[in-house]
């Protein structure tokens, strides 16, 4: 066991990693959001939508979201472990390809066996591996060619969604097993749009106060844009049975219609900038640490969530699928609360996520820390 003075060591190393000045620290606030709203996401019984004047709706923030907010981070993430705003040239660029290949290889082995245990959500990492191989191609971009890509595959991709959510594989005996394997429910042809749209933001060099006002600035305006037209003009459950249009004009939550991308990818791209912006000032960098230790170890918070789940539901109902009935257990505040103790005793005590040091060991280690 380790000595008082040894202790106290490790957590003042394991803190000024946390507090790097090369780290970012907003990103691990804006991580540790998205693992809390996913979790409230997961675990509330959410029946209301949005809708800013009314308070008592404000919980359908986390609704859809909070995966786009990953799915905008992850693209952030792998452009700060390719050289940040410099692209990869030569051997650097074949190394960070082969590292990212490497980590959605795990992260796709991982979302297999969280599916298997049984809990009913759709698991995110299946889509978040393809996502990543995605990006192989364009990690030599800059921010201005990724932005438009971005920009384009956010409209072009709702439009075509509609067509390939009907394909008829979807209705085969295994097209149920395959959605799930693909992370369908995030579906990637249209998802790459938000990694796209965080990798742009790396490039662009996320430490920057003048980028973050500006990612600030345009994340705003396009959710006022997405939003406001869904308020406006946009369609219903209902209307969407009705036809591909109405499927395409709206912000529906995990719809990947027109609006939701708009909308949501705007929102994500608000919240980074805003979290990024916060945390320079040093009282919320403190303020907000036990929120920056789950940020820092997402995966391992992510997991952690749904084995427990799994356990707790086949303990207690004898069945890790009954959702109405785990959400009865009133999990949420437990859940979460547990999550951000462990995340902060971890982080300072221990120091980086354990299915972190995985990934990191497996591929080989970051050229740049997130």
């Amino acid at each position: 066991m380790a000595s008082a003075p040894e202790r106290r060591v490790t957590v003042a190393a394991n803190v000024s990693r946390l507090n790097a000045r090369g780290r970012v620290t907003g990103l691990d606030l804006a991580r540790g959001l998205a693992v809390v709203g996913m979790l409230a996401a997961h675990l509330l019984v959410i029946s209301d939508a949005f809708v800013f004047a009314e308070p008592d709706t404000w919980v359908a923030v986390v609704d859809g979201r909070s995966s786009i907010l990953f799915a905008t981070l992850a693209g952030v993430s792998i452009g700060l472990m390719t050289g940040g705003s410099v692209p990869p040239r030569g051997t650097d660029l074949t190394s960070a390809r082969v590292r990212i290949a490497i980590r959605a290889g795990i992260l796709w082995v991982i979302g297999i066996l969280l599916i298997l245990t049984g809990v009913p959500i759709y698991v995110i990492l299946p889509a978040y591996a393809i996502l990543f191989l995605m990006t192989l191609p364009v990690l030599t971009w800059g921010a201005r060619r990724l932005a438009v890509l971005a920009s384009i595959l956010g409209v072009v991709m709702p439009l075509l969604q509609v067509l390939l959510d009907e394909l008829p594989i979807w209705s085969t005996p295994l097209g149920g097993d395959l959605s799930l394997a693909v992370g369908w429910n995030y579906p990637f042809p249209t998802w790459i749009a938000f990694v796209l749209a965080g990798l742009a933001v790396a490039r662009a060099d996320v430490r920057a106060t003048a980028v973050q006002l500006r990612v600030l600035a345009v994340g705003v305006a396009l959710a006022l844009v997405g939003y406001g037209a869904d308020a406006a003009t946009g369609y219903g459950p209902a209307a969407e049975q009705g036809g591909w249009w109405p499927a395409v004009w709206t912000a529906r939550p995990h719809s990947s219609g027109l609006l939701e991308v708009i909308g949501s990818g705007g929102f994500a791209l608000a919240v980074i900038a805003a979290a990024v912006l916060l945390c320079r000032v040093t009282a919320v960098m403190w303020i907000v640490l036990p929120l920056r230790a789950v940020g820092a170890m997402p995966l391992t918070a992510y997991t952690v969530q749904l084995v427990v789940w799994a356990l707790i539901a086949a303990v207690v109902l004898g069945d890790p699928s009954d959702l109405s009935g785990f959400r009865a257990l009133e999990p949420f505040w437990p859940m979460t609360l547990g999550i951000i103790v462990l995340c902060t005793v971890w982080a300072l005590f221990v120091g980086r996520g354990p299915l972190e040091g995985l990934l990191d060991r497996a591929s080989g280690g970051s050229r740049a820390r997130r």
